[in-house]
């Protein structure tokens, strides 16, 4: 793999179905995990096949359609568990198992009423009898976020001799500041044996809102994975966004670091996500959001009509998005109302804008938003004809 490649790891139909209200069908996960594989994500964590009969079946049904990306399942450090994932993933062309264990001293004391050197053993174990399924094996450290570094370099370093490949180490209570998690990464690039022949992966929640800034934090600091769910659904707070790692890391080439996402299929799978789960997500979410790309402050409306780069960093149409839109408000300033009635047929003159606008504001401040109905019923109350078409 490229050293400057980010793999992506969507884990929307296991962590993200793990939201309350948000459960899917064997049907409506596979619908998905064939977009994701078109989308071009490179691992799909497609369930935690011990947890019930449907939840294995969807794992053995996705890994037997899937064509290209890696297909994943979550397992606990143990036999059984790992056992069943292993029968789950027979189909897979990539199959992964992905094995681990609590590793901070809140697990370890409370959790699991033991000590790290019986923890150490059990991981251990957990991937050595992984590796008897399959060659692709992921150990999670939880709560990596919360282990001192001393310790949790002492369990990767095992597990690395056990046969792992991919090392994740998540901020699973999404505790961590950006800088603590990049230097926490940074600390086991430079001090665990043998982690150049690994893959370090990022697993951020968002508890405080810094998911998608823990994740870039990581793969600044040498992780290669980012774990990630589509519109950053998940336990809690949520999960990093898969759409907002892929265009930061799309709009910040500086950073050279890739992914192998095309990113126009994100609003669409977006969409598809929304209304499989029946979780819209809020207007002002970022890259697919309805307010993403729309304007109603007239001093932004006036420059994007001019330049669409003076407030938009983003061109809608790469991330599957028709154009942005000009919002209509008692905010929104001229150069938006001519914008707008040019759109609805209405070419207006600098004298018919001049006689408009103020009844235009005063029609808007009794509204939220000004729509093209509304417009059109605007122009006809002042008799103002729409252009002619010439054909």
């Amino acid at each position: 793999m490229s050293n400057n490649k980010v793999q992506i790891f969507d884990t929307t139909l296991r962590d993200g179905e793990q939201v309350p209200g948000c459960k899917l069908n064997t049907e409506q996960k596979l619908v998905i995990a064939e977009r994701l594989d078109i989308l071009g994500v490179d691992v799909i964590e497609a369930g935690f096949p011990v947890s019930s009969p449907g939840d294995f079946t969807s794992v053995e049904k996705i890994s037997k359609l899937v064509k290209n990306a890696t297909v994943c399942g979550l397992t606990r450090a143990n036999k059984k568990d790992i056992e069943v994932a292993a029968a789950a993933l027979k189909y897979a062309k990539r199959p992964r198992i992905h094995t681990g264990i609590g590793t901070s001293d809140s697990h370890i004391i409370y959790k699991f009423n033991s000590t790290q050197e019986k923890i150490i053993e059990r991981a251990v174990q957990a991937v050595s009898y992984a590796k008897s399924f399959v060659e692709d094996v992921e150990f999670y450290a939880e709560d990596a976020g919360r282990t001192a570094n001393e310790f949790l370099a002492r369990v990767l370093e095992q597990v690395i001799k056990a046969g792992a490949t991919v090392l994740n180490i998540p901020d699973t209570t999404g505790y961590c500041l950006p800088d603590e998690y990049g230097a926490k990464i940074k600390y086991l690039k430079e001090n665990v044996k043998g982690i150049d022949n690994v893959i370090l992966s990022c697993h951020c929640h968002n508890d405080l809102g810094l998911a998608t800034a823990n994740a870039i934090a990581g793969v600044q600091n040498g992780a290669r994975q980012i774990e990630c769910t589509i519109n950053g659904i998940g336990e809690r707070a949520g999960n990093t966004a898969l759409e907002e790692v892929v265009m930061i890391l799309k709009q910040h080439p500086y950073l050279n670091l890739e992914t192998g996402i095309n990113s126009k299929l994100l609003y669409s799978t977006s969409q598809l996500v929304q209304e499989s789960m029946g979780m819209r997500v809020q207007a002002n979410k970022a890259i697919i959001g309805e307010n993403a790309f729309a304007h109603s402050s007239g001093i932004h409306q006036d420059g994007v009509i001019k330049n669409r780069e003076t407030y938009e960093i983003i061109n809608p149409a790469e991330v599957g998005v028709n154009e942005s839109s000009i919002v209509l408000t008692a905010r929104s300033g001229r150069a938006a109302l001519a914008y707008r009635a040019k759109n609805v047929g209405y070419n207006l003159t600098k004298i018919e804008l001049d006689d408009l606008y103020p009844q235009f504001l005063n029609y808007a401040d009794h509204r939220k938003e000004v729509n093209d109905k509304d417009l059109q019923h605007l122009m006809e109350l002042n008799h103002v004809h729409k252009t002619a078409v010439n054909f």
